[in-house]
Protein backbone atom coordinates (compact mmCIF):
# COMPACT_ATOMS: atom_id res chain seq x y z
CA UNK A 1 0.00 0.00 0.00
CA UNK A 2 1.33 3.84 -0.81
CA UNK A 3 1.81 6.16 1.65
CA UNK A 4 -0.44 8.64 2.38
CA UNK A 5 0.88 12.50 2.08
CA UNK A 6 1.50 14.35 5.35
CA UNK A 7 -1.06 17.11 4.93
CA UNK A 8 0.08 18.38 8.67
CA UNK A 9 1.93 17.34 11.54
CA UNK A 10 -0.86 18.41 13.86
CA UNK A 11 -4.26 17.77 13.92
CA UNK A 12 -7.53 19.65 13.97
CA UNK A 13 -8.86 20.65 16.83
CA UNK A 14 -12.64 21.56 17.04
CA UNK A 15 -15.73 21.29 18.27
CA UNK A 16 -17.82 19.47 15.74
CA UNK A 17 -21.57 19.13 14.99
CA UNK A 18 -23.37 15.86 14.96
CA UNK A 19 -23.42 14.20 11.36
CA UNK A 20 -21.94 11.70 8.72
CA UNK A 21 -18.23 12.99 7.70
CA UNK A 22 -15.67 11.80 5.29
CA UNK A 23 -12.07 11.94 6.65
CA UNK A 24 -9.20 12.25 4.15
CA UNK A 25 -6.75 9.13 3.89
CA UNK A 26 -4.82 10.05 1.09
CA UNK A 27 -3.72 13.67 2.84
CA UNK A 28 -4.03 15.12 -0.98
CA UNK A 29 -7.31 16.87 0.09
CA UNK A 30 -8.08 20.63 -0.61
CA UNK A 31 -10.59 20.24 2.54
CA UNK A 32 -8.40 18.76 5.39
CA UNK A 33 -9.48 16.97 7.29
CA UNK A 34 -11.99 16.19 5.22
CA UNK A 35 -12.17 14.55 2.08
CA UNK A 36 -12.75 15.77 -1.55
CA UNK A 37 -12.59 13.25 -3.74
CA UNK A 38 -8.42 13.78 -4.25
CA UNK A 39 -7.79 10.48 -3.59
CA UNK A 40 -9.57 9.24 -7.26
CA UNK A 41 -7.38 7.23 -9.44
CA UNK A 42 -5.29 5.60 -6.01
CA UNK A 43 -5.61 3.40 -3.98
CA UNK A 44 -7.28 5.75 -1.08
CA UNK A 45 -10.52 5.96 0.12
CA UNK A 46 -12.26 8.01 2.81
CA UNK A 47 -13.09 7.25 6.04
CA UNK A 48 -16.82 7.43 6.90
CA UNK A 49 -17.71 8.08 10.65
CA UNK A 50 -20.92 9.59 12.87
CA UNK A 51 -20.49 11.61 15.14
CA UNK A 52 -23.86 11.45 17.34
CA UNK A 53 -23.71 14.50 19.67
CA UNK A 54 -21.78 17.76 19.26
CA UNK A 55 -18.15 17.30 21.05
CA UNK A 56 -14.74 18.67 20.65
CA UNK A 57 -12.47 16.32 18.27
CA UNK A 58 -8.58 16.15 17.19
CA UNK A 59 -8.76 15.53 13.85
CA UNK A 60 -5.73 13.46 12.31
CA UNK A 61 -4.06 15.06 9.23
CA UNK A 62 -1.13 13.26 9.16
CA UNK A 63 -2.97 10.65 8.26
CA UNK A 64 -0.61 8.11 10.48
CA UNK A 65 -2.86 7.25 12.99
CA UNK A 66 -3.64 3.91 14.31
CA UNK A 67 -7.46 5.42 15.17
CA UNK A 68 -8.64 7.22 12.12
CA UNK A 69 -10.37 9.94 11.96
CA UNK A 70 -8.87 10.85 15.19
CA UNK A 71 -5.20 11.77 15.83
CA UNK A 72 -3.42 9.49 18.36
CA UNK A 73 -0.10 11.26 18.56
CA UNK A 74 1.48 9.32 15.51
CA UNK A 75 2.80 12.92 14.21
CA UNK A 76 5.11 12.93 17.03
CA UNK A 77 6.88 10.30 16.10
CA UNK A 78 7.36 11.41 12.12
Amino acid sequence: MADPVIADKKPSVFTIEPGTYYWCRCGRSQEQPYCDGSHAGTEFTPLEFVIEEQRKVALCKCKHTANGPFCDGAHAKL
